[in-house]
């Protein structure tokens, strides 16, 4: 008997109204599906605060979706922190995806800890975890986090987030699956057993999701970019053949014995949705009626 496939999907929250609309348009769309849970990012510095608790609050308010809310450790103090910890709990989260952040100066600057609080997602989880009553997820990455120099650093990151409470890693976007499958069996010699899901990026853009990938240490296959080669003017086919892309390392990675999914939405849902249709998922009130 197979396991049951669950999923999960990342959202941002909107700088304005044409992206609201938008946002809560795929919210609607993606719903039906039953994600496990849907998660709302965080902006560097906390950038986005009010937006990302306005974001999930109504999420908790007008759905049946359970929210994660995202919250780094970057420019704010340990009672910072603590307080916005509470305003989830107010607002009815249960769910909390701790991370560093990013250095504020940008890709490429070194990171500093704020002098006052919380230095790095270990410290960020044990502090939630003390506080009780949440689930928490933390990043992985299959091919390392730019910062680490060498993979005993990445696994000792993750060891120690896990120690802290972590129940969930979700992975950084990757697009050769057996990369995944490498990190999956170091994680495991460690002695790490939490789940590690993969993070999956449909890719809307070719040229965008290439310098993404660039500042955060995604390799892009040769292979990849071929087949979205000469289409930057197609935006049709181009979606046509992302969904092709999508669908054959989703279902490459179930073949192998996966069956939880993250999916970064970049708040549309066409494309997300119809992998998600192509793994076998269907609308839970069809699914009732049948």
């Amino acid at each position: 008997m197979s396991t049951p496939l669950s999923v999960s999907f990342e959202f941002f929250p909107p700088r304005n109204d044409d992206m609201e609309r938008t946002l809560w348009e795929s919210v609607e769309r993606l719903a039906p599906l039953a994600p496990r849970f849907v998660s709302v990012t965080y902006g560097a510095g906390g950038t986005t605060r009010e937006r990302t608790h306005a974001t999930v609050a109504r999420l908790v308010a007008e759905t049946a979706l359970q929210p994660a809310a995202h919250l780094t450790c970057v420019a704010a103090t340990r009672a910072d922190i603590d307080a916005i910890v509470e305003e989830y709990w107010s607002a009815g989260v249960r769910h909390i995806v701790a991370l560093r952040g990013d250095a504020l100066a940008g890709p490429g600057a070194t990171y500093e800890p704020h002098p006052g609080g919380y230095a790095y997602t270990h410290d960020l989880v044990e502090a939630i975890t003390r506080r009780g009553g949440f689930e928490v997820s933390v990043s992985a990455y299959p091919e390392r986090h730019p910062d680490s120099p060498d993979w005993d650093t990445e696994i000792a990151l993750l060891k120690a987030k896990r120690d802290a409470g972590a129940t969930r890693a979700i992975t950084q976007f990757f697009f050769e699956n057996d990369l995944y499958f490498q990190y999956v069996e170091r994680v495991r010699k460690a002695g790490i057993d939490i789940p590690i899901v993969p993070g999956i990026l449909p890719v809307q853009n070719f040229a965008q999701v290439a310098n993404f990938a660039k500042r955060c240490g995604s390799s892009v296959p040769e292979k990849l970019a071929r087949r979205f080669e000469g289409l930057d003017g197609d935006q049709q086919t181009r979606a046509l053949v992302a969904a092709a892309v999508c669908a054959e390392q989703v279902e490459d990675l179930r073949a192998r014995g996966v069956s939880e999914f993250h999916f970064y939405t970049m708040n549309r849902a066409n494309l997300v949705y119809a992998i998600c249709h192509l793994l076998g998922l269907r609308p839970q009130h069809l699914q009732k009626a049948a």
